[in-house]
């Protein structure tokens, strides 16, 4: 019984631990953020709340390189 306590226990600290990391971290990236820096479209477009979920609301958007890639397929096709 004492076993599966200090197990638990364990996972516990181990999770906490983990979520500290990523909190620390996540807010951390903001003090490495240059002068010059422009915010990406989805950075300006915030985030959508759901419930406990943090959801990034970024736009799908045109592939850049879809003009190349339809021209090495249609290559390698033949």
């Amino acid at each position: 019984m004492t076993n599966t306590w200090m197990v638990y226990v364990g996972i516990a600290i181990g999770v906490a631990a983990m979520a500290g990391a990523v909190v620390y971290g996540t807010s951390n990236q903001q003090n490495y953020v240059q002068e010059g820096s422009e915010l990406a479209p989805a950075a300006e477009e915030g985030t959508l709340q759901a419930g406990m979920v943090s959801l990034n609301k970024e736009k799908w958007h045109e592939d850049p390189f879809g003009d190349i890639a339809q021209q090495v397929r249609d290559e390698a096709g033949k």
